[in-house]
C-alpha cells in the first residue's frame, strides 16, 4: 500500500473544498546568520537552524499539481536553489477561485511572515517534499 504524502494530502484537501482554492507557496533559502556561534553552525549543519530568506513565490490551482517531485523540478528551473517551501491555501468566494489581487496580497503577507519568522500557520516542506516541523 502506497502512503499518501503530506503534499498530496494538501492538494487533495484543496480539491475537496466546495469553493475553488489556490495553493500559495513561498520558497526560502536557509542560511547561517551573520557571525554564527558554534552552536548555530552545528544546528544548521544538522538541518535544525538558520535564517530564512524568501526567494520566490507562486500560486497554483490544486489540479495543476501532479506531485511534489514535478513541483520541485519546476521550481528548480524557475529560480534560485531553495531549502524550504512554505504552503498555504486561499479560498475563493461565491463559487469562484480567488481573484488575482487577493492572491497577490496573500503572497505578500506570506513573504512578510517568512521574513519576520511568523511561520507557524504555514505548512513547510524540505526539498524532498518531507514536512518540516519547527520547534
Amino acid at each position: 500500500m502506497t502512503q499518501t504524502s503530506h503534499f498530496q494530502q494538501l492538494v487533495a484537501a484543496a480539491l475537496a473544498q466546495q469553493t475553488p482554492h489556490r495553493l500559495l507557496f513561498v520558497f526560502a533559502a536557509v542560511a547561517l546568520p551573520d557571525a554564527p556561534t558554534p552552536e548555530q553552525r552545528e544546528r544548521h549543519r544538522l538541518g535544525r537552524g538558520g535564517t530564512l530568506t524568501p526567494l520566490m513565490c507562486v500560486d497554483k490551482a490544486p489540479e495543476d499539481l501532479a506531485g511534489f517531485d514535478v513541483f520541485a523540478a519546476e521550481a528548480a528551473t524557475a529560480g534560485p536553489p531553495w531549502g524550504l517551501v512554505f504552503a498555504a491555501a486561499l479560498a475563493g468566494r461565491d463559487g469562484y477561485a480567488p481573484a488575482k489581487p487577493d492572491i497577490d496580497r496573500a503572497l505578500e503577507n506570506m513573504v512578510e511572515a517568512v521574513n519576520t519568522g511568523a511561520i507557524q500557520r504555514f505548512l513547510a516542506f524540505d526539498t524532498a517534499g518531507d514536512p518540516v516541523v519547527f520547534d
